[in-house]
């Protein structure tokens, strides 16, 4: 049975997913697992395959939702991603995203939050 912690973040990414969609987004896939990591979703907005990472913090402490996205977690991404879209033959444009979501806040969407270099 999940913990209540994996339970929020199950909720939050569904949260992030339907207000992603409401701007606009189309949902690809959701939690892609691979040995270098995981993908929350992966969406499509028009012709860009968009990489969303979701973070669920119960209060802003500690700089909130959106600052836990260190380097360390953006390669882990990044090398993730790259499984993808080698498995999927995708070569056309692509982007990592963050949406954050701090307490009963709405959420907080960072469009094209950082690079792959």
């Amino acid at each position: 049975m999940p913990g209540s912690s994996q339970r929020e973040g199950t909720a939050g990414e569904r949260t992030a997913e339907q207000y992603l969609v409401s701007q606009g987004l189309q949902t690809v896939t959701r939690n892609y697992h691979c040995r270098t990591g995981e993908l929350d979703l992966v969406m499509r907005q028009g012709n860009v395959l968009v990489f969303v990472e979701v973070r669920v913090r119960r209060h802003r402490g500690f700089g909130g939702a959106l600052a836990s996205v260190d380097s360390r977690k953006q390669r882990r991404l990044i090398l993730a991603a790259q499984h993808y879209l080698q498995q999927t033959h995708w070569d056309g444009p692509c982007r990592f995203d963050v949406v954050g979501l701090d307490g009963h806040d709405r959420p907080e969407w960072i469009s094209n939050a950082f690079d792959a270099n």
